[in-house]
């Protein structure tokens, strides 16, 4: 009877085990985000183009299950004693992913820059501040994670969702550089990428369209636009893609935009 008794002890304890080891790994696989969205106020920031800025993503959710959420903070209006033109360094060495995802408890952290506006004005529901090793940044938006990124694969010509309330605007005059996708649709760039290639420069884009290769029925040009173009979310979700190079593009054409260059 005793060797019985010890003998369901035992399985007790191993069961016991079993549960916190699998609560630890559970806790260690979901994570909630700042409620940093939380009394955002609409700011507009004019004169962007060509400028430089970064955003911090940190992602929670959960991982098991890859139901990823990314809260997304910009460096715009920061970082600067006038509150204009460059808004994060050249050099992000300083952020380090890896305090921050202790800092924040989340699952990770992601270093989105830095990018350059391609964009002439920025309206944008920014929420609660935060320093990230030294870079300010303001929460701007909820980012549903890709399969693709969550598995650390290229999302270059595929479509994106974000949840966001903003209006983007590139002026008369201005230069807009789009893509056109195998459905007819287009999307207009708001962001060149400094990440995998540093040298690139706004001057340099006009020339973008010999160094890309687009995935099969989807085209590069390059307009000059003769009135004003203003991008929008439809209800407050917005579409965006990304070439090779990492420059951000936003669908454009309906509900996205006040037309389609």
């Amino acid at each position: 009877m005793k060797t019985k008794t010890k003998a369901l002890g035992a399985i007790a304890v191993l069961a016991l085990l079993f549960l916190v080891a699998s609560l630890v790994v559970y806790s260690k696989a979901v994570a909630d985000l700042p409620k940093d969205d939380v009394g955002a106020k609409l700011l507009r920031f004019d004169g962007t183009r060509g400028y430089r800025y970064t955003e911090i993503f940190l992602i929670g959710g959960n991982a098991i299950t890859k139901n990823l959420i990314g809260g997304v903070y910009n460096t715009i209006g920061l970082n600067s004693p006038t509150g204009a033109g460059d808004s994060s360094p050249a050099d992000l060495s300083k952020v380090d992913v890896n305090t921050l995802k202790n800092e924040y408890g989340v699952l990770s952290v992601f270093k989105n820059g830095p990018r350059l506006w391609t964009l002439d004005w920025v309206e944008v529901q920014a929420g609660k501040e935060r320093d990230f090793n030294g870079l300010k940044a303001r929460w701007v938006t909820w980012l549903i994670v890709p399969k693709e990124m969550a598995n650390h694969e290229s999302v270059a010509y595929k479509p994106i969702s974000v949840k966001r309330d903003t209006r983007f605007g590139i002026n008369q005059g201005s230069p807009a550089f789009i893509l056109d996708d195998p459905e007819g649709n287009s999307w207009v760039m708001k962001s060149a990428s400094l990440i995998v290639d540093p040298n690139q420069t706004f001057d340099s884009l006009k020339d973008l369209g010999g160094r890309l290769k687009p995935a099969p029925g989807w085209k590069f040009r390059t307009v000059i636009l003769e009135q004003d173009l203003i991008l929008t979310p439809d209800h407050s979700n917005a579409r965006i893609t990304q070439d090779e190079l990492g420059n951000t593009y936003d669908r454009v054409g309906g509900a996205f935009s006040n037309f389609k260059p």
